[in-house]
């Protein structure tokens, strides 16, 4: 078991940038791809970025691709999503999210993921 708390959302502008952060309990840290989602009212959860084990490699969704960058801290078992060139629509409720297995790819599919932070609204105001 796997306890993650989000933090560092917020309110910001268009254009500004926001870093969130992702502390984790429990379960061992470091052999486990951690992401990023994000959802809004009515849609389904989407991902954001992922990243592996030791950091070597990430994925990033195609509307984030070049403004938000994914990196992790195996030894404060923290997960960061740094976000800048922010958008209106970027505007969401953001979790993070453990794999199930262990030294697996950072390209997963949402159901990989079963262990979830509470979540941490960004708005994105013009």
């Amino acid at each position: 078991q796997v306890q993650l708390v989000e933090s560092g959302g917020g309110l910001v502008q268009v254009g500004g940038s926001l870093r969130l952060s992702c502390a984790a309990s429990g379960r061992a840290f470091s052999p486990y791809v951690l992401g990023w989602f994000r959802q809004t009212p009515g849609k389904e959860r989407d991902l954001v970025a992922t990243i592996n084990w030791n950091g070597g490699e990430t994925y990033y969704a195609d509307a984030v691709s070049g403004r938000f960058t994914i990196s992790r801290d195996n030894a404060k078992k923290t997960v960061y999503l740094q976000m800048n060139a922010l958008k209106i629509e970027d505007t969401a409720v953001y979790y993070c999210a453990a794999d199930k297995l262990p030294f697996r790819s950072a390209v997963r599919d949402r159901a990989d993921f079963v262990f979830w932070g509470q979540g941490t609204q960004v708005t994105v105001s013009s």
